[in-house]
């Protein structure tokens, strides 16, 4: 208790463990290697800030997606499906 009372960021560093990537030795940049239908995007919130997505089609449209391009993926997200927005936390990974 009394090296956490010193160091209040320490205790953040091991209850919330994010600076550990599980799992280990996986390219999160190339999610099509870990989730069928899926790609990653960048979208830039404002100047200097970009956040990188993944964007999965639900598993109806799976045979739809089996080798489109990015271009196919962005307009899925136009047409009438609804669209699910998961928000992981702050472990650095998608």
């Amino acid at each position: 208790p009394f090296l956490i009372r010193l160091f209040p960021s320490l205790l953040n560093k091991f209850v919330y463990l994010n600076f550990l990537s599980f799992p280990f030795f996986v390219d999160f940049r190339r999610p099509e290697l870990l989730v069928n239908n899926t790609i990653s995007l960048y979208l830039t919130t404002e100047p200097g800030i970009t956040v990188g997505i993944w964007h999965t089609v639900p598993g109806s449209r799976g045979a739809e997606a089996q080798g489109k391009d990015q271009r196919w993926y962005e307009e899925a997200l136009a047409d009438a499906h609804p669209v699910i927005i998961y928000l992981h936390g702050n472990g650095g990974t998608r």
